[in-house]
């Protein structure tokens, strides 16, 4: 109780006015009282552990400031528009503790709640819950706080941010909060500790867990492979491959894979450099003498390694092919990246681009193959020294062919939560940039894959068919995702629990995968998925499989009930925020049509009472929302894209919709 009084004081007292000083004798020479001390502010050279006021620990990310006010901790971005802040005190419950740490952290701005959720136990904190507030478009915001409790004391994590800020340091974020544990508290780990085998009973535990979650999450479709030591110990499918359809999943279903691509692309490179065509440290120009970037300082700098390794400071633009691929060649999406600059240093930062990745596949491509056209050398390339020669005779990048037999297709949800079809239009953007994400496969197709990889580049019949040097240098530290995880050439190596995982995953329109192996347990497994909710069961496999293989804490079922919960939640908070069909009063003010150099036109058609955009690529019915700071927004409410914004606008006289991704900024203006 004595703890809990003081932090009320602290707190009302900081809201307060500073407390005069008393009259002086002579009034002339009276003197204002003391301010308070000001918090002394450090700047971190280097990733370095830190604590709370309490005595919880974490890692403070190279370059950030930090410094301490009461009982909060709170550090800076170097941009200086975000930041987080710990802060340690009393409370009768989570939501006390969340109102007296915004009264601690005194922003300059409040914003109103929007929801708040219970999330699971973990890493030794219990009484869990998040929450969410709303902010308006042009704040270019995320407002998150978190409640957090133990040793009889709540930790509130608040989340202030810049979006383009949070995008860029994705991976600074990740080194904060991957280590933020409880004073005392020790992260579970598996280091060095005898794996079970995968014998028919802990199979048993792991497809009960994906038909379980399947039932929890509203789910379709998922095809899982599971590998130990030398043998497929399951490879099989659970639900439909169609919404409605009664043809089931099976090991041979094919799926898009999405970003699981990455990986085959840069084994295509591996293989390149045992034929002495390239090495890793070859300058991009050199092979492709027309690659180039924004910045020809940056593409000085690039070298085959850093084309994959999403380390170079190019940012995630994403949209630039999405909506305006139709027509949209290898070529032309090379040369895309030439009018398009980094927003961060050489190798300072994660920042995923798909472009740079597409770029790997098409100079390795046009190395194997330089009188071919980009895209047919790159196929060439992949089906001689990849699918054929691990024999996965079910993959291509052919999406007619990918189409015939034995497929599937996207399910999403609607803005009501129902199940419906995928957006599957829009899943043929990627094909102008395949070798960042557009192949199709089967379970039984990548488990050849991860079977190879855990054999450190032998065939089956013990033939090497690359060389370990080559392989292993994929997964070589590039850059920091966080402190327990490194991105590699299109893969990731994550060493939260004391093993290391190795593991890429994928995502595109209602479909979902992951591929991951642990090579010193000779373990590996497949999920894919052909559903908008089955991304959760594909996001915690790696924690499910540690459990069934060390008999590890019980953590991933609860956290499949937790984001289903937080789905719902989310989704009727959405629901009461937009108006559907839009408001016919705010429509009747949108331009019959709207133009980007760049992302091409949309037009407004209205359908009943209902306005849709029309992107030429695909479509979407619109909502209408009302922001908080009196601006409009337009909202698609397509079953698998749901929640892209744009905003009502004027621009120079003329009636524009503003879209942004989390760093740019794209003004559609009426022609």
């Amino acid at each position: 109780m004595r703890a809990l009084s003081l932090a009320f004081v602290l707190f009302a007292c900081s809201s307060k006015s500073p407390v005069q000083a008393p009259p002086a004798a002579d009034p002339a020479r009276a003197q204002a009282p003391p301010s308070p001390p000001v918090p002394k502010k450090e700047v971190v050279a280097a990733d370095t552990p830190r604590t709370t006021v309490t005595g919880n620990t974490f890692v403070a990310p190279a370059g950030w400031t930090i410094w301490v006010d009461g009982p909060a901790t709170v550090l800076e971005a170097p941009e200086g528009d975000s930041r987080i802040a710990f802060v340690d005190l009393q409370a009768k419950d989570a939501d006390a503790a969340v109102a007296l740490a915004w009264r601690a952290y005194k922003p300059a701005k409040t914003w109103p709640l929007l929801n708040s959720a219970a999330s699971p136990d973990k890493d030794g904190w219990t009484k869990v819950k998040e929450y969410g507030y709303q902010t308006s478009p042009n704040e270019q915001r995320g407002i998150a706080a978190a409640a957090l409790f133990a040793n009889e004391t709540w930790t509130v994590v608040i989340v202030d941010v810049a979006r383009a800020t949070a995008e860029k340091r994705g991976g600074q974020l990740g080194v904060l909060f991957g280590r933020l544990l409880p004073k005392g508290g020790v992260r579970e780990s598996f280091a060095g500790k005898q794996a079970h085998a995968l014998d028919a009973g802990r199979v048993a535990q792991l497809t009960k867990f994906v038909e379980d979650s399947q039932k929890v999450l509203g789910a379709e479709g998922v095809a899982l492979g599971l590998y130990e030591k030398g043998k497929v110990v399951f490879a099989g499918g659970f639900g439909p491959r169609q919404l409605g359809k009664p043809a089931k999943i099976d090991a041979d279903t094919r799926f898009i894979i999405a970003s699981n691509t990455k990986a085959l692309t840069t084994l295509m490179l591996a293989k390149l450099v045992d034929e002495n065509k390239l090495t890793w440290e070859t300058p991009a120009t050199k092979l492709l003498p027309s690659f180039k970037l924004g910045d020809a300082e940056t593409t000085s700098k690039v070298l085959v390694k850093h084309l994959i390794c999403a380390c170079t400071g190019m940012p995630r633009q994403d949209m630039e092919f999405i909506f305006e691929f139709r027509g949209l060649t290898p070529t032309k999406a090379v040369e895309m990246l030439g009018r398009m600059q980094p927003t961060s240093k050489f190798g300072e930062l994660f920042q995923y681009s798909n472009l740079m990745a597409a770029a790997a596949g098409f100079i390795g491509g046009h190395v194997a193959y330089p009188t071919l056209e980009l895209g047919a050398a790159y196929d060439k390339a992949m089906q001689t020294r990849v699918f054929d020669p691990l024999g996965m005779k079910a993959t291509t990048f052919d999406y007619k062919k990918a189409q015939t037999g034995n497929f599937a297709l996207p399910t999403a949800f609607d803005i009501e939560g129902k199940a419906a079809p995928g957006p599957h239009a829009a899943n043929y953007s990627p094909i102008p940039v395949r070798p960042a994400g557009a192949a199709w496969s089967t379970v039984r197709d990548m488990l050849k894959y991860v079977a190879m990889e855990l054999s450190e580049g032998k065939l089956p019949d013990g033939k090497q068919y690359v060389s370990k040097e080559a392989l292993l240098a994929r997964r070589a530290p590039q850059v920091a995702v966080g402190k327990d995880t490194h991105y590699g050439m299109g893969l990731l190596v994550d060493t939260t629990y004391g093993v290391p995982v190795v593991t890429h995953g994928g995502d595109v329109f209602g479909f979902h995968s992951t591929m991951l192996w642990f090579p010193e347990q000779g373990v590996g497994a497949v999920i894919l998925t052909n559903s908008e909710r089955a991304s959760v069961i594909r996001d915690v496999l790696s924690r499910k499989l540690l459990e069934v293989l060390f008999d590890g804490k019980p953590e991933a079922d609860a956290e499949i009930a937790s984001s289903q919960q937080r789905f719902h939640d989310g989704l009727a908070v959405m629901k009461k925020q937009l108006t559907v069909p839009a408001d016919p009063a705010l429509a009747s003010r949108l331009a019959p049509r709207y133009v980007h150099p760049t992302l091409g036109e949309i037009k407004v058609t209205k359908k009943g009472a209902a306005i849709w955009f029309d992107f030429g690529e695909f479509k979407s019915e619109m909502a209408s929302k009302q922001n908080a700071d009196g601006t409009v927004s337009f909202i698609t409410i397509m079953p698998g894209f749901i929640g892209q914004s744009f905003m009502a606008s004027t621009t120079n006289g003329k009636r524009s919709l503003v879209m942004r991704d989390a760093q740019h900024e794209y003004p559609f203006t009426e022609p």
